[in-house]
């Protein structure tokens, strides 16, 4: 009989434990985050995939092919084409392929890189329903890019080329009618 009590009061107990611990979450604030309304601040040292840099002065890519990112690849996930243009003096990158299924996100490739000319991107949502989507031209999208910010950068002054100047009016208080006149003709 004993024993029958002393198994009722730890139950009681621990069933009072329980109910102070769930009494004091649920008077804690929220956590919980709205996704694609809101969303996290990325850490600074996210790492997304690989993107190439683009030289601020010539608006290209800083990359000259030196093929060190793809050698360095431990997932063989790089590959670089590279040719040399017109009146350049060092190759430039034509074709930048990165395979982010295959991809480990290890960073050799931006160690190796001796001219900074890759980095991690700050991209974290990437969902698809096919793989081929995972294979980027990293060096299209940047060209893609540098015309989508050229785009935006000419339409507010390609805006005020074409919008009319709005019609001056008289203002509002000059359309009322005056104090003691009758609409319609009256008395």
């Amino acid at each position: 009989m004993k024993n029958a009590f002393a198994e009722v009061f730890t139950g009681v107990k621990s069933l009072f434990i329980g109910l102070r611990i769930t009494i004091g979450e649920f008077f804690k604030p929220t956590v919980t985050v709205h996704y694609p309304h809101e969303t996290l601040k990325m850490p600074a040292r996210f790492r997304g995939h690989i993107e190439l840099v683009r030289d601020p002065e010539t608006g290209k890519a800083v990359c000259f092919a030196c093929k060190l990112c793809e050698r360095a690849c431990p997932s063989d996930c790089i590959t670089v084409d590279g040719a040399k243009l017109d009146g350049a003096k060092k190759k430039s990158v034509t074709n930048y392929m990165l395979d982010f299924t295959k991809c480990s996100l290890c960073g050799s490739c931006v160690e190796a890189c001796r001219d900074g000319a890759i980095r991690f991107s700050r991209e974290f949502n990437l969902a698809s329903l096919s793989k081929d989507e995972f294979v980027m031209d990293l060096f299209k999208r940047l060209e893609t890019e540098a015309q989508q910010k050229e785009a935006t950068e000419a339409a507010p002054a390609l805006a005020s080329l074409t919008q009319p100047e709005p019609a001056k009016s008289e203002p509002p208080a000059a359309r009322l009618p005056k104090a003691g006149a009758v609409e319609g003709g009256g008395q």
